[in-house]
């Protein structure tokens, strides 16, 4: 059955150069539904996944996510999130991302948005957008880097974000992932979306050969539940990081750690990863002069090193 998968692939590719639009759509429609058919799966079978992976209740959990990429699964957005719930249980902790813009994060300010818990959608997924609406999640006021949490540690984790000086450092719900010993699930994604990483660039800063944070400070407006404005001063992360980040140093001294957890689910892709482990990870190869970026962002825009 294989080669029907591979064929209906092959086809895609040869029209996207040949043949007009609607039947470019047809055919990714095609290829679509067999792989739904070939490869479906159940919340049981995700449910046992996560099991084998190591999710456990009581665990804080972070997840990263794709619902177009989890090809296959019989259920919506809202039956991932559930069964991710009951993994982590009444006395666990489930955290997405609920970033609010698309490009960089300079950028994104210099249109001077208001970031409105209740109403800004999630930019980082259906599921993250689906989650963030759930009964009993709340969202951290941060007007880029907001996160959506459900369960125990929930408050503790989100209050106070939009205060901090950076929005992934230490006081921010990406240091306490690290703090309350989390864990941090790919879903049907790269491990190149883990917004994690700015909180590691962040602690590796000093040995870099590069700010990872823009020079100047930027005043950003966010709206709470009821309504309340305010203003939150933050530093933002360099445009010239965009696009040039390099996991694959990373990735690799995690499988030599043996702390990279990896199951497939139809044809979908699910990692688990320890934050801790993560950051030891990245403070180590920053301790031997190797850093998760490509050559580019070491050149200064004047041609300098920098």
């Amino acid at each position: 059955m294989a080669w029907i998968a591979a064929l209906c692939h092959r086809l895609e590719t040869v029209a996207s150069r040949v043949v007009p639009s609607r039947l470019k759509r047809g055919l990714k429609q095609l290829h679509r539904v067999y792989l739904q058919a070939r490869y479906a799966f159940t919340t049981g079978d995700l449910r046992n996944a996560l099991r084998r992976l190591g999710v456990a209740a009581g665990d804080v959990l972070m997840v990263h996510s794709s619902f177009d990429r989890l090809v296959g699964f019989r259920g919506g957005p809202g039956a991932v999130i559930r069964t991710l719930q009951e993994a982590v249980g009444p006395g666990g902790t489930l955290m997405m991302p609920t970033i609010s813009f698309t490009g960089s994060a300079v950028e994104h300010a210099a249109r001077d948005p208001v970031f409105d818990a209740r109403d800004t959608p999630s930019m980082v997924g259906l599921i993250t957008e689906a989650f963030r609406r759930s009964t009993g999640v709340v969202r951290s006021l941060h007007p880029t880097h907001s996160v959506a949490v459900w369960g125990n540690r929930a408050e503790a984790i989100i209050t106070g974000h939009h205060l901090t000086e950076t929005p992934c450092g230490r006081p921010t719900p990406y240091g306490k992932l690290l703090e309350y010993d989390g864990k941090i699930l790919f879903a049907g994604v790269p491990v190149s979306s883990m917004t994690f990483i700015h909180f590691l660039e962040e602690e590796i800063e000093p040995q870099l050969p590069f700010p990872v944070f823009a020079a100047e400070k930027y005043a950003l407006r966010w709206k709470d539940e009821t309504g309340a404005v305010g203003v939150a001063t933050t530093r933002l992360f360099s445009p010239r990081l965009a696009g040039h980040r390099d996991f694959t140093p990373l990735v690799a001294e995690l499988k030599r750690r043996k702390q990279w957890r990896e199951v497939q689910v139809g044809c979908a892709r699910f990692t688990l990863l320890r934050a801790r482990d993560v950051y030891d990870a990245g403070c180590a190869l920053a301790d031997g002069g190797v850093f998760c970026y490509d050559q580019l962002v070491y050149v200064a825009p004047s041609g300098r090193s920098a």
